[in-house]
């Protein structure tokens, strides 16, 4: 595994390293050695699987305030998309700033976000398979959602006009909404 830290402190990009022969290969995607030696110490509590049927579906900007703020490690294993995040963190040099990595299942690429990020995707293929891991419950009463194409981040998405949006994504509050009633998330 090579760990390459993104330009937000504290979020990774993992790039995987499957080992082939004429069988197909075999790839390690999680290892607690390994990513304690990269200062990514975390427990997970949940795993989850997502599917998203159609091409330019939009999830997101998602994320949990504390006592619930969550870490996520996520992996595409079908398809591919454009996966991107916000720093949300109070104090933070990087805070609503954003960056983002392409998942595929060609790229065997993985992101580590820690807890103070908004994330959201953009499919890029049809029938898009996500498995991620979560440093927190869910928990909806302190889940909160910012506009995908929120002008005040400038988020460069891959899409324009998304074919398929929840309505709570679709109405999902501003960052200068955000930054007037929270202001920031203290992590």
């Amino acid at each position: 595994m090579k760990f390459k830290e993104s330009k937000l402190k504290g979020a990774f990009e993992i790039e995987l390293e499957p080992k082939g022969d004429n069988r197909g290969f075999f790839m390690r995607v999680y290892d607690e050695k390994i990513f304690k030696e990269n200062g990514l110490n975390r427990e997970w509590v949940q795993e989850n699987y997502s599917f998203s049927k159609e091409k330019d579906t939009i999830r997101g900007l998602h994320f949990q305030y504390p006592p619930n703020a969550e870490a996520k490690l996520v992996k595409i294993m079908e398809g591919e998309v454009f996966f991107a995040y916000v720093d949300l963190r109070k104090n933070s040099a990087t805070f609503g700033k954003w960056d983002s990595v392409l998942l595929s299942k060609e790229n065997h690429k993985m992101v580590f976000i820690p807890e103070g990020f908004a994330l959201g995707m953009c499919t890029l293929t049809t029938n898009c398979v996500l498995y991620y891991k979560m440093g927190n419950y869910y928990a909806p009463e302190n889940s909160d959602t910012i506009h995908w194409n929120d002008s005040d981040l400038g988020i460069v998405w891959p899409t324009k006009i998304p074919s398929n949006i929840s309505e709570k994504d679709s109405k999902a509050k501003s960052f200068k909404e955000f930054c007037e009633q929270k202001g920031a998330i203290n992590i």
